[in-house]
């Protein structure tokens, strides 16, 4: 992890900075918000800005918003004067850590507010054979194109992959095409020049270029408009980037990795998806299995959850009751592993007794995990789940328009992913751009559209 200390270095903060070290943070430094911006903008990544509490942590956030740097803030200082504390928080910290430091404190707040260290647990055949081939591929250079259903852990395994390689001492970043609208991606990747366009106060450096040695990860390719792929495929042909506005090409080295969720062979022939770019990023495929297509995985990781919010909620380490096991084996999991992480971190917090019982297995409407028998055959449990979703649906949508149907297949979806507009789209198997569309035309015509999760709301790889 990548750790910006920003102040003054006195004693105390010298000392949590040590401590930062040892718990495997590399640390630069600098003296003011200013410069932390610049240094950011720059491409002096970070995962975590540790800033004095006395320093204007708003003005810090605005400045790297307005350059949309998001890097979360940990305050620090001092005395812990309780307003102070608190005047950090309400100006946009995720964390306040008093100081002297304490060792066990810094840990759990760098593991807290920076989680990429996810360890990646494979118990299940399935999935050792995927990390045995990954185990075979992680020192080599070449480009690794990562697929599977959403929430199956496909950033996890591009970590891992990061690890293993001869990169691993470099920096290791990571971009979410989905999430960044396609006019600001091309700056986002390839970084702009001072004055290439409305808002451009200075250069900004891109991820390619902090990424400069390291490896970074193209999350969700698919998303990419097809304008920027023909850029992007000229940069891993010739491992060199454009500026935004620049009038001269910078070089680069850098693994790429990229991970979707849908099927690219299908996006070619859609005319959606350059298959040139395809076989430069498809040098060698990893298919993660589906939760349910590797159920030896997860008890363990439903035990790893259940140790991790334990320990960051302050709660007794609890083992899971048999019951509880069996109902986990039994769901489907639609969300995967993350729907898993969510489900445990859930039944965490609502668990009183000295196990983890059945009753706090909830879904995220509140209702109980089922735990009814499945058929024991696979065949017979795809066919039983089919028939009652055909017969649900024809009982539901029996009179109603097709744009009626549609409009309450999208809503629901998206109230399913809790507003999230990547996740639904994902699931309803269109792009982000067409969903936000159809969002768009139903809150013209009035209908209540969920909004988007709060900005920090955790997200699972």
């Amino acid at each position: 992890m990548r750790l910006l200390v920003v102040g003054r270095l006195h004693g105390q903060l010298s000392a949590a900075v040590r401590l930062a070290m040892a718990a495997g943070a590399k640390v630069a430094h600098v003296d003011t918000p200013a410069q932390a911006t610049a240094a950011l903008r720059a491409g002096q990544g970070a995962e975590l800005l540790m800033v004095d509490y006395e320093l204007d942590i708003a003005g810090l956030i605005a400045a790297n918003e307005a350059e949309r740097i998001r890097v979360p803030v940990v305050a620090c200082g001092v005395g812990a004067d309780p307003a102070k504390a608190a005047a950090a928080i309400r100006a946009g910290a995720k964390e306040f850590i008093p100081l002297p430091p304490d060792p066990d404190l810094i840990a759990a707040v760098l593991a807290a507010v920076c989680d990429d260290e996810r360890p990646l647990i494979a118990r299940d055949p399935a999935m050792q054979r995927v990390i045995a081939l990954a185990d075979q591929v992680a020192p080599a250079d070449a480009s690794i194109l990562i697929t599977g259903e959403s929430g199956v852990g496909k950033e996890v395994l591009a970590r891992y992959l990061h690890r293993k390689s001869r990169r691993a001492d470099k920096p290791f970043v990571s971009v979410n095409c989905a999430a960044i609208p396609e006019n600001l991606l091309e700056s986002e990747l390839f970084g702009h020049e001072k004055g290439a366009f409305t808002g451009a106060l200075a250069r900004r450096v891109g991820k390619f270029e902090e990424a400069n040695g390291g490896t970074l990860l193209l999350d969700e390719i698919s998303e990419m408009d097809a304008r920027l792929q023909a850029k992007l495929l000229r940069a891993i042909q010739e491992r060199e980037i454009d500026r935004v506005g620049g009038s001269k090409p910078v070089k680069v080295d850098i693994r790429i990795l990229a991970t979707s969720n849908r099927d690219l062979a299908q996006a070619v022939r859609e005319g959606t998806f350059r298959e040139d770019l395809l076989y430069r990023l498809n040098v060698v495929n990893l298919h993660l299995p589906a939760l349910r297509e590797r159920p030896g995985d997860i008890a363990a990781l439903a035990e790893h959850f259940a140790r991790k919010y334990a320990a960051a909620n302050g709660l007794a380490d609890r083992p899971l009751a048999e019951e509880t096991r069996r109902r986990l084996l039994q769901h489907r999991w639609p969300g995967n592993v993350r729907e898993l992480e969510n489900a445990l971190h859930r039944a965490v917090l609502l668990s009183a007794g000295p196990q983890i019982e059945p009753e706090a297995l909830r879904l995220p409407d509140g209702q109980p995990l089922a735990g009814g028998a499945l058929p024991a055959d696979p065949a017979a449990r795809t066919a039983s789940r089919a028939a009652e979703a055909a017969d649900a649906v024809a009982r539901a949508f029996v009179g109603q328009t097709v744009a009626a149907m549609e409009q309450q297949l999208i809503l629901d979806t998206l109230a399913h992913c809790l507003g999230n507009r990547t996740h639904a789209a994902n699931i309803l198997g269109i792009s982000i751009r067409t969903l936000r569309n159809k969002l768009k035309e139903y809150s013209e015509a009035g209908v209540s559209v969920p909004p988007p999760p709060a900005p920090g709301a955790y997200a699972a790889a």
